[in-house]
């Protein structure tokens, strides 16, 4: 049986469709099949039964006083006239003895339920069964009294009993003729069911014949532009498994092409301090091997500026990870997050970066779900844009209301025209392209308040200046849990 089992798991899945098809209809045929035989058994069998009943019943053929002479002559003959010829007659005694009457077509075999008829003394119904004869053939019995006597005081002649029989031959003919009939519509029928359940099988993993071949395509070559078509009205299980991969593919296609989109931007993003660097260590390393040195404020201009080379290497690193980091590493560390703490937090650091400028703040309490770390991390990007745009001594303002963060600053502010693309990974201002930074900061800012179910923008502010907006979800109170 695990042999079965086996060989019917590797064979092809259409393979098994047609079986499975042609297994519930065989079954089904087999099942309407037998129960057509049955019932037309049954139904040949009545008309026996009232054939009998209308040649035995009653006396209709031997009356007592036959009855009684057959009996006591046995095997003499008695007068039977008017019995048709096919018909088997004899009458049975108690103790099993039977009396064939004369021109009988043979001797049938006397059962227990014939001897049991013959000494019921209160004998009233006929009483049905099958037998065979001197020579084996089948035949249909009816075993009856015969009544002495006449109307409601009618008794049965004591210990006897009539069997009247016929030949079931014709019958039994009938039915092994309906059988083989039968036999042969079953067997046309499964094989039709089983070409038709692999037509079908066919014609409905089509589909999926196609996504397997788009699937290995993508396999082979990489090729994430292949679609499958599919009916816009259709929604079946392949419909949507198709669509499913379309979507998968699009996806797949659209975050390569991202990859690919990061991996050139941060090439050229690298290229640039590297260089540097290399160009520094290079003067130093010619002053060192010539034995000429540099004089001290041009080495000490050096350093510093292979300082903040490797400054800008590592903050441009950084970004790249968080940048790269999945989707799917964040869920575990999202918690409630005091976005009042967390402002608190940047601006400390915010402050140490710009200690010329003048930082207000006025914090309300926020609980918002987040990543503290990310969530803290676009909040000191967002104050290190202010202090970086801002003019020496200027101003930053801070505001946290209704879960509503603003920070303006008094600086140039941004062009109309290039506040579509502050939120874009790598641009840069022509304006800002002098100043430290990567591009990559305010990107990570819109990511990490998007992941947290927010909104952030960047509009001119009044007077000058700009003013970023960040809306995050929550309560001016923690969940009970943490209260």
């Amino acid at each position: 049986m695990k042999r079965l089992a086996r060989r019917y798991r590797a064979l092809p899945i259409r393979s098994r469709l047609a079986l499975l098809v042609a297994a519930a209809v065989a079954f089904a045929v087999a099942a309407v099949s037998v129960t057509c035989w049955f019932i037309v058994q049954g139904k040949l069998y009545d008309e026996i039964d009232d054939r009998l009943s209308s040649l035995g019943g009653r006396g209709s053929i031997l009356n007592a006083a036959q009855v009684a002479a057959l009996v006591d002559s046995c095997p003499q003959t008695v007068n039977s006239a008017g019995r048709p010829s096919f018909v088997y007659l004899q009458v049975v005694t108690g103790d099993g003895k039977t009396c064939v009457v004369p021109d009988s077509e043979g001797v049938v075999k006397v059962t227990a339920t014939d001897k049991k008829a013959a000494n019921d003394p209160n004998l009233r119904e006929r009483i049905f069964h099958n037998s065979v004869d001197g020579e084996g053939n089948d035949v249909r019995v009816v075993t009856t009294a015969v009544p002495v006597g006449g109307g409601p005081d009618a008794v049965p002649y004591p210990g006897v009993a009539i069997m009247t029989s016929v030949s079931l031959k014709d019958t039994q003919k009938t039915l092994n003729d309906l059988a083989l009939v039968l036999l042969l519509v079953s067997g046309i029928g499964v094989v039709g069911a089983g070409a038709a359940g692999l037509a079908v099988a066919r014609a409905g993993l089509r589909p999926v014949d196609r996504l397997t071949e788009a699937v290995e395509h993508v396999a082979r070559t990489e090729d994430l532009s292949i679609r499958i078509p599919v009916e816009e009205d259709s929604e079946d299980e392949i419909a949507r498994l198709s669509r499913s991969f379309n979507s998968m593919t699009s996806s797949l296609a659209s975050s390569h092409e991202l990859q690919q989109q990061l991996i050139a931007d941060a090439g050229h993003e690298l290229r640039t301090p590297l260089t540097s660097l290399r160009t520094n260590i290079e003067l130093l390393t010619r002053s060192e091997e010539t034995g000429r040195p540099l004089p001290p404020a041009d080495r000490k201009a050096l350093l510093a500026s292979v300082k903040a080379q490797m400054t800008e290497l590592a903050s441009l690193i950084g970004d790249l990870q968080e940048l790269s980091r999945p989707e799917g590493q964040r869920g575990e560390r999202v918690q409630v997050v005091s976005l009042e703490d967390t402002v608190e937090a940047a601006l400390n650091r915010a402050r140490l970066r710009g200690p010329e400028l003048t930082i207000t703040a006025s914090l309300e309490p926020w609980y918002t779900r987040a990543e503290p770390a990310a969530l803290e991390r676009a909040v000191v990007n967002i104050l290190d844009n202010a202090v970086k745009f801002s003019p020496e001594g200027g101003t930053v303002d801070v505001r946290l209301t209704d879960g509503v963060l603003t920070v303006r600053d008094h600086g140039p502010g941004i062009p109309a025209d290039e506040l579509p693309h502050v939120f874009d990974r790598f641009w840069r201002s022509p304006s800002a392209r002098a100043l430290p930074g990567s591009g990559l900061g305010l990107s990570i800012v819109a990511r990490t308040v998007q992941q947290a179910g927010g909104q952030v923008g960047l509009a001119p502010a009044e007077g000058g200046g700009t003013v970023a907006t960040v809306r995050l979800p929550g309560a001016p109170t923690p969940p009970p849990e943490l209260a």
